[in-house]
């Protein structure tokens, strides 16, 4: 059974513009690391011409389906009938796009379907994970 999940989605940047631009972006899980969601941008579509991905919690996304959550680099919100606002802070600016509610959906259960919210910890090895920070520390 694998243990990621990439998901591409449609994401339209928030601009100036009248028009909001399409963009393409990834959203990623990994169960090796079960609290987590990434969202990347290629680099086409970012002003560094870098890939950009944000870290944040699956949770913080799942609650930000139904109400503004978060107060740190990452916020998420509803936004009219089926549009969930994502915005991402950075000391060099905001980027805030949405993306339809479904696509995120959709991802959302792929990732309840391989580790089920609340077993999030039974993923994780601890043993292993203290071991390679004692031969870090040496």
């Amino acid at each position: 059974m694998s243990t990621v999940i990439e998901q591409p989605v449609e994401a339209r940047l928030v601009a100036a513009a009248p028009r909001m631009p399409s963009i393409p972006a990834t959203l990623r899980y990994d169960r090796r690391d079960p609290f987590a969601v990434v969202m990347a941008f290629p680099a086409p579509a970012t002003l560094e011409g870098v890939e950009v991905r944000w870290t944040f919690s699956r949770e913080l996304l799942t609650a930000g389906l139904q109400r503004p959550e978060g107060h740190g680099d990452v916020r998420v919100r509803p936004y009219g009938y089926d549009r969930t606002v994502l915005e991402f802070h950075a000391p060099e600016g905001t980027a805030i796009v949405h993306v339809r509610s479904g696509e995120i959906r959709r991802f959302l259960e792929a990732t309840s379907a391989l580790v089920p919210v609340g077993l999030e910890h039974l993923q994780l090895d601890l043993d292993h994970d203290l071991a390679e920070l004692m031969r870090d520390a040496c």
